[in-house]
């Protein structure tokens, strides 16, 4: 069988699979599992065309891995074969061990698991069944391999995974401020010392990736609508969670139902085998299944929750910079309690504040180095004349306060 196949991309054209091991892990239910898991979540409820996949995500991460390969090779650095292979699968699996909507999963099913480290789980269930070939690339997705440059591909500041969301997601949403010269940037990428820069006439299209990033934090994926939807259905699995503790019995498909009855954290998630065989059969279609069927269900406040969200009567949410105003929150508490007939105890379904966080760029982390024209580098923050650069170079937290409409 032909296993060197092309995929055609709305994004980039023709992706090319460079090896037979990486049609292979394609190929794998693991794998496969990401074409029924939302890149963006809940995000299509404001920008009906972001419906791409992670499936689509990791595709063009390792498009883009191959590109940047080519580039550095082509100012001599040598990469053999076997570490080009790797670095490709280190970024083709970046993101396996997502669930579905991540983030209301990390919080309510499988609490303080991050997806990192499911990721790094299947790729070691992958290598033992494809006989330590993707060992190197472990190696690579960990930061333990000696040429760090690999890693920083995959995971750093400029990295090749948020080349690729920003893009993709910015043509799927059709929000232009996440549009990025991402080929300008692989071209001028660089190696010094084992660790990834870039050459000084890159420095404007670097800028517009971190003001681009920052920008669809706030209005794609930090929008108010997102947000509604988001923590919707963070309560909703909450309420089935708290429903199945008590010994109601919910509709839910075998994988949902697994996470529903059993208490599964990052205690327990890496020593049992069948946490790790269900969650892989989980994706968005268990959870959207459960939702239309809990919306009849006999308990008033996770049929009306579900009903909110599918006929998207979402939370009113509300984005201030300061916390909100305890004693508003009690009206609104005490408002909603009788307009809904709701208990003290399950106000906090309908009535609750959170906050959120943006940093487009941190330093502090791995920060992206400049090779300036007399060979120094510098951190990009001190060689660009843009004055507001070092403000992303900071976490801006505000405040969420979000109840129920007409109330």
């Amino acid at each position: 069988m032909n296993k060197k196949k092309i995929i055609n991309d709305p994004v980039y054209g023709f992706i090319t699979i460079p090896s037979e091991l990486v049609f292979d892990l394609i190929s794998h239910p693991y794998f496969q599992r990401l074409r029924y898991i939302k890149q963006l979540a809940m995000t299509h409820i404001v920008y009906p065309g972001a419906l791409n996949t992670r499936f689509h995500h990791a595709l063009g991460a390792m498009h883009l891995m191959s590109l940047a390969l080519e580039v550095l090779k082509s100012k001599g650095h040598d990469i053999s074969p076997d570490e080009e292979e790797a670095a490709n699968i280190a970024i083709l699996l970046h993101d396996i061990g997502h669930g579905p909507f991540s983030h209301a999963l990390e919080h309510t099913l499988a609490q303080g698991i991050k997806h990192e480290d499911i990721s790094l789980l299947m790729m070691n269930k992958l290598n033992e069944q494809f006989g330590g070939r993707l060992n190197k690339a472990i190696s690579i997705f960990k930061g333990q391999y000696p040429r760090k440059f690999f890693c920083q591909l995959i995971s750093g500041q400029v990295d090749l995974d948020r080349m690729d969301y920003l893009n993709r997601d910015s043509f799927y949403t059709g929000v232009s401020e996440g549009v990025i010269s991402f080929d300008r940037i692989i071209k001028m990428f660089n190696v010094v010392d084992d660790q990834l820069v870039v050459e000084e006439k890159g420095i404007y299209s670097v800028e517009k990736f971190l003001i681009a990033r920052r920008l669809m934090y706030w209005q794609v994926y930090l929008h108010k609508t997102v947000i509604a939807g988001e923590q919707l259905l963070v309560k909703i699995l909450e309420r089935a969670k708290a429903l199945t503790s008590r010994g109601q019995v919910l509709f839910a498909t075998p994988a949902l139902q697994h996470f529903l009855q059993n208490d599964v954290s990052s205690a327990n998630f890496f020593e049992e085998d069948l946490h790790l065989a269900q969650f892989a059969k989980l994706d968005d279609q268990d959870i959207y299944a459960s939702i239309k069927v809990w919306a009849d269900n006999d308990d008033h406040i996770l049929a009306k929750l579900c009903r909110m969200l599918s006929a998207r009567q979402l939370y009113k949410v509300e984005i201030s910079n300061e916390p909100p105003d305890p004693e508003r929150v009690e009206k609104l508490a005490l408002r909603t309690a009788q307009a809904l007939d709701v208990g003290e105890d399950d106000l906090s379904y309908f009535v609750f504040t959170d906050t959120i966080t943006n940093r487009a760029y941190n330093a502090e982390s791995s920060n992206i180095n400049i090779l300036m024209k007399n060979g120094t580098l510098s951190d990009i923050a001190k060689a660009s004349d843009l004055s507001n650069l070092e403000s992303l170079d900071r976490t801006v937290k505000k405040y969420i306060l979000c109840y129920v409409r007409d109330i």
